[in-house]
């Protein structure tokens, strides 16, 4: 073959739809490729004209138009376009322009035909416009183990062994020793129709009535575990796994409708998960000091790889992560009371950012707050708060959770408040909002609370679902502030790289990818008054309103997760090549098919940043002056 042949079938190798096709069907198209230049500013094709080739970008950059003149796109280097001239009467549909000196390959119309027809991965590329080609991309990155894909109803091994919750302590202890069972369902049978009033486990057993000494005749009642955390028999297996790592609870009932089905344990999903993520969890519930936690957290990273070879996919790993720094500062939280004693009042520890959005990576700093009983008195009870917050934060970095940079921590007196105070604070930034103060509070929208009484930031996040869709000017100030971090594409649809010393000539994917995408989606979400935290929940809510454009919600969904699972492969990829990871990357290390979907992704986010300043009227700097 001749070398100029050879180039070209290189250069085709390398991009889409072209990279998956046979060797001998690439020296094919090489042997039937011209070779045509157009000088800047020059047409390619004219609305109209007879469609005789596909067209694929060699180098330089094209403008694609509708008929009516409006600019529709703008390729580079590796793009196709006139596909859908050639599929559609064979006459060209998009007017195309040379937007600067261009060398371009034409694979004859006869050739392309043949190809559409007889190759599924081409015909698959070129039928998909650019609005469905990153959903493709996703589900193609999106393979998933069986944890995805089954049902929770796959891990019940047995019918329900339930008995009345009027027996006694002793025959409770039977019945599970008769049955060979470590949970038993508890039932209300005092109305019509038995409901589940409770549970009583082999932990409850020994923590609760051999350890006090209970009498073998006292009733189950005062033993067993009431608020039941339940399973919809139709809900999957992951998603089980996170309502464990979530509540910290190691028995599930399983039920259809209201009546039960079973009970799934910890073990259960233990044995089931290959990724071990619960029994990491359940690992640091064991640990008895700071140390013990320490060596604890050397297991995380290797089961978010584990995670990551599964193919999970980003809300799942986020969460199962979120879920395992929530563990961290649960058992923290128990071993500052065993030091400390008591609370003087109650108190909930409350989440933020990546933690509280179920969105939590191995490369996280901590971000929390506490808020108090409004019968918190500083001088009396602020020293015990101020130790306990003080024990919790060094104990998260002693684990890899480093300090948070800007000070958003329970350490700082600000932000350990009475929730009295703490209701002031979200009051004032939605009716009284300023963009300065916004911009450093941004983070308390996502808010959770993960240890004590968690019913105070659900007032919380109630009171900001009231408010904040009701406020136009705050809306308005928090989409300014989301403009602040624009994703990385040029002019041309060319990667703009981070220059900035040693990460010279990469990507931050955070920086520039998840994080203004959870920017805008939290606005979106603020303004549909929705309570959910997690970005994808978000989105379902807003899927319910009419707040964005048909289809727009579908693209963010699918252009976060893209990003976010690019991410989050770069970061194992640098943990099992025993590299410290990062949130950067070269593009040079991605494949064609990932660098071309990221462009897509990034250009999702570029619309949706668009259409949030013109939604919310977001102002510039100059209207704020």
């Amino acid at each position: 073959m001749q070398a100029e042949l050879i180039e070209i079938r290189n250069h085709l190798s390398q991009h889409e739809p072209f990279e998956d096709l046979a060797p001998e069907t690439l020296d094919k198209i090489a042997g039937r490729v011209d070779v045509a230049y157009y000088r800047a500013g020059s047409t390619i094709t004219e609305f109209g004209q007879t469609a005789t080739d596909l067209h694929y970008i060699r180098s330089g950059a094209v403008e694609i138009f509708r008929r009516s003149g409006e600019l529709y796109n703008r390729l580079s280097e590796g793009d196709i376009f006139g596909q859908f001239g050639l599929m559609m009467g064979k006459t060209v549909r998009f007017p195309a322009k040379a937007l600067e000196d261009t060398l371009i390959y034409c694979i004859p119309a006869d050739l392309f035909q043949e190809l559409w027809e007889t190759d599924e991965i081409f015909a698959d590329f070129v039928e998909i416009e650019d609005r469905t080609r990153l959903r493709t991309a996703v589900a193609r990155k999106g393979k998933s183990g069986d944890l995805l894909t089954d049902k929770v109803t796959r891990l019940i091994s047995r019918p329900t062994v339930s008995a009345p919750d009027t027996i006694r302590l002793q025959e409770a202890a039977r019945i599970m020793t008769d049955e060979g069972v470590s949970a038993l369902l508890l039932m209300d049978e005092s109305g019509p129709t038995p409901v589940m009033s409770g549970i009583v486990t082999d932990r409850d057993l020994r923590t609760r009535a051999v350890t006090e000494a209970l009498p073998s005749e006292t009733p189950i009642r005062d033993i067993m575990s009431t608020g039941l955390i339940t399973i919809r028999s139709e809900a999957f297996i992951f998603e089980a796994m996170l309502m464990m790592l979530h509540n910290n609870v190691h028995h599930l009932p399983v039920v259809h409708g209201e009546e039960p089905r079973g009970i799934i344990g910890l073990s259960d999903i233990i044995r089931y998960e290959s990724q071990s993520t619960l029994f990491v969890v359940s690992n640091i519930h064991r640990q008895q000091d700071v140390r013990g936690l320490k060596a604890v957290s050397k297991d995380v990273r290797d089961s978010f790889v584990r995670m990551v070879n599964e193919d999970a996919n980003s809300k799942m790993i986020g969460s199962a992560m979120a879920g395992i720094g929530r563990s961290f500062c649960q058992r923290l939280l128990e071993l500052a009371e065993e030091k400390l004693g008591p609370p003087p009042v109650p108190y909930c520890f409350m989440a933020l950012g990546s933690m509280a959005r179920d969105e939590q990576l191995v490369v996280t700093d901590q971000d929390n707050a506490l808020v108090l009983d409004d019968a918190f008195e500083p001088a009396e009870h602020d020293g015990y708060f101020q130790e306990m917050a003080k024990f919790v934060s060094d104990g998260l970095a002693a684990c890899g959770y480093t300090y948070c940079t800007g000070d958003i921590m329970a350490t700082n007196t600000k932000w350990r408040q009475p929730l009295k105070v703490w209701k002031a604070y979200f009051t004032d930034w939605i009716e009284n909002p300023q963009a300065e103060a916004l911009l450093n509070s941004n983070i308390f929208f996502d808010l959770e609370g993960i240890h004590g009484e968690t019913r105070y930031t659900d007032e919380l996040k109630a009171l900001v679902a009231a408010k904040a869709q009701k406020s136009q000017r705050f809306l308005a100030l928090m989409a300014r502030n989301a403009l602040n971090r624009t994703p990385p594409l040029g002019f041309f649809r060319t990667f703009v790289m981070e220059q900035d010393g040693k990460q010279n000539d990469t990507i931050n994917l955070k920086r520039r990818g998840t994080a203004p995408l959870s920017d805008l989606i939290r606005i979106h979400s603020l303004a549909c008054g929705s309570r959910a935290q997690n970005s994808f929940e978000r989105l379902r809510a807003v899927a319910d309103t009419k707040l964005l454009p048909e289809g727009s919600v579908e693209n963010l969904r699918d252009a976060l997760e893209f990003i976010a699972i690019v991410r989050i492969r770069h970061q194992a990829l640098a943990i099992e090549a025993g590299k410290e990871p990062d949130n950067n990357v070269r593009p040079e290390d991605l494949s064609p098919f990932e660098r071309r979907s990221l462009k897509d992704a990034f250009q999702v986010l570029s619309n949706g940043q668009k259409f949030l300043r013109y939604r919310y009227h977001a102002p510039t700097g100059r209207q704020l002056q």
